[in-house]
């Protein structure tokens, strides 16, 4: 097998290198995108994860003082924090990354030198709120181990998500490529899954679109949402059984994020909305109300009784919501939230995230 030698010398060695990867907002066609679909999502500027890496004499993955937390209080202490935010912080996640890294570059033939390095990372992403906190973590610090390395132009873009998703499969977490193409990319993309490019690319079809097509948008989550991970299981074995409203369900799903991004295009916001409010009643309609859960399902209804267009941004705990009405319905959709105990941002797209090197890397 061919091996690439990595010859440049980086220059940031010794520094710190340090990347972000920011939530993501699925606003259309989800969760289709594990099921040979299309979808839409965007990175979302108002969270997200950093991770830094230094250069030092043994490989050091440092814990976060805070989500890893091995020191307590008390033994109330411990299971009051275990029941609120679970068994599992940040390191395993960092482990994981480095190891299908490293595992990719030797099956490729890319030399990686013997130096190590520290890894440590900070996040500011809500747990389970749909928001794709943990591969976020995972994105930040692949981009890290690109730079330290000096492998970034060897590493497609394309095949970066898929890496990213590995290392989330190693751990057990459920998910689809599309949360780590909206981390990778940034900005806003139109994404294919169909068979037969993800059977013979190992990839989808990525298509970055201008953030600018976007009308306002905002954010309403909770302060105690469901587990998202939890989400897919019973749909995606129907699916797999041949389940016919599971089958045509999806396809409508996906046909929304075709839609959508002509809708976009020509800037026919009214449609946006249709097809928002289509996605989650389809979504409804598939999972049942007993598996996306009363608090989720209310923040859904919260911005609809005002009118808004409304559906999940992931598979729950989080809603993107779109008010066609403007700053009024804005207002109503704040006094709803305050009164629901819901908390309301507006959105904060941000845009592309690729550099010069990662563009040459795309496939033409």
């Amino acid at each position: 097998m061919e091996r690439h030698q990595n010859t440049e010398t980086a220059s940031s060695a010794a520094a710190t290198i340090e990347h972000r990867a920011y939530a993501r907002v699925g606003l259309l066609g989800n969760p289709s995108d594990v099921y040979y679909g299309r979808t839409i999502s965007f990175s979302l500027g108002n969270f997200w994860a950093s991770v830094k890496l230094h250069l030092s004499d043994e490989l050091v993955i440092r814990p976060h003082p805070t989500h890893d937390l091995v020191v307590f209080r008390s033994l109330p202490h411990l299971v009051n924090r275990l029941d609120n935010e679970g068994y599992y912080g940040g390191v395993r996640l960092l482990m994981a990354i480095c190891k299908v890294f490293s595992d990719y570059c030797k099956e490729k033939g890319i030399h990686l030198d013997s130096r190590n390095f520290t890894l440590s990372y900070d996040t500011n992403i809500p747990r389970q709120t749909g928001l794709s906190g943990s591969s976020a973590i995972v994105c930040a610090a692949l981009s890290c181990l690109l730079d330290f390395y000096n492998v970034r132009r060897l590493i497609k873009v394309e095949v970066r998500p898929g890496i990213v998703l590995e290392a989330e499969k190693q751990l057990g977490i459920v998910a689809g490529l599309q949360d780590r193409v909206a981390q990778v990319y940034g900005g806003l993309v139109y994404m294919e899954f169909g068979k037969e490019h993800m059977d013979s690319l190992g990839h989808g079809i990525y298509t970055p679109m201008d953030v600018s097509l976007l009308p306002p948008l905002y954010l309403i989550y909770a302060e105690n949402p469901s587990d998202s991970g939890k989400v897919h299981s019973t749909v995606r074995q129907r699916w797999l059984s041949g389940d016919e409203l599971i089958i045509s369900s999806m396809k409508e799903v996906a046909d929304i994020a075709k839609e959508g991004r002509t809708a976009l295009l020509e800037k026919d916001y009214t449609k946006l909305a249709a097809l928002m409010n289509s996605n989650f009643d389809l979504r409804r309609r598939m999972f049942g109300d007993d598996a996306l859960g009363a608090l989720n399902i209310e923040m859904v209804e919260v911005a609809r009784r005002v009118g808004a267009a409304s559906k999940f941004t992931g598979s729950g705990g989080a809603v993107v919501v779109f008010c066609p009405d403007g700053p009024s319905q804005v207002k109503l959709l704040e006094e709803a939230c305050l009164s629901a105990g819901f908390k309301l941002e507006p959105i904060k797209v941000i845009p592309s995230l690729l550099n010069e090197v990662d563009l040459q890397t795309l496939s033409k």
